[in-house]
């Protein structure tokens, strides 16, 4: 079955910026998938789509065979996100980000709580819970968006950026945990600036230039066949990463 299912999807923005051309994608649950191309080549784009915040101009958007057209609120219910940008209250404590999260889905408190203190946990975060998130480092505000995001239990978890500006050590960890949480069932989107993190991570791949997909392919055959995600990135976009 797919997770996301994307059909002519089309985004003309109000400057005239032609940001998506007719994207047709499938990407199928379980999958690690991996969005790459360009600052504007359209990736946080869809990503926008997909979680309500962006409205397309033309095409079809499903998730898990609910039609964004039909069913945003059942749309969302089923994706997590981790947008590139910190957004949170830099002043509410860590453990109070989550729960809120898992408010606004719904989610009862005598449920939350434990749910809350395994993702705290899972992410290195247990003990920084009751400080406010203005205290912790970058890479560990990184791992808070990642832990809001899965409170509601999401079938897909969309990820855009998610370790720029984190350290070598705190991004493989990421890596390992996101791996983990792959192998358990939720369908990963990744978009990055990193060809190796893509590389290690995904099982599929999506390069996008300027609006359209220009190769989609599993990620072995594209290494096999180029030598490396970025040789691949490289062939198709004939760009400086």
């Amino acid at each position: 079955m797919n997770a996301v299912h994307l059909t002519d999807l089309e985004k003309t923005y109000a400057n005239g910026v032609h940001a998506l051309h007719r994207v047709n994608l499938e990407i199928e649950s379980g999958d690690f998938f991996a969005l790459l191309g360009a600052n504007g080549a359209g990736k946080t784009t869809i990503i926008g789509i997909l979680t309500g915040l962006v409205n397309k101009t033309g095409g079809k958007a499903i998730v898990h065979q609910v039609d964004l057209d039909e069913d945003i609120d059942g749309v969302k219910s089923q994706i997590g996100v981790v947008p590139q940008e910190f957004n949170f209250n830099i002043f509410e404590k860590v453990e109070s980000i989550i729960l809120d999260q898992a408010g606004f889905y719904g989610v009862p408190r005598d449920k939350a709580k434990p749910r809350a203190e395994e993702l705290l946990k899972a992410l290195g975060l247990w003990e920084k819970k009751d400080m406010q998130a203005m205290t912790l480092s970058g890479g560990m505000k990184r791992r808070l968006m990642v832990a809001r995001a899965l409170m509601h239990k999401p079938k897909v978890l969309l990820l855009d950026e998610p370790t720029a500006g984190v350290d070598v050590e705190l991004r493989r960890g990421m890596w390992e945990y996101l791996k983990e949480l792959n192998k358990q069932g939720t369908t990963i989107v990744l978009t990055t600036h990193y060809m190796e993190e893509a590389e290690q991570l995904s099982r599929t791949v999506a390069i996008l230039k300027k609006g359209e997909i220009v190769k989609l392919a599993p990620t072995a055959e594209l290494v096999k066949e180029h030598g490396s995600i970025e040789k691949a990135y490289l062939a198709f976009t004939h760009e400086t990463i």
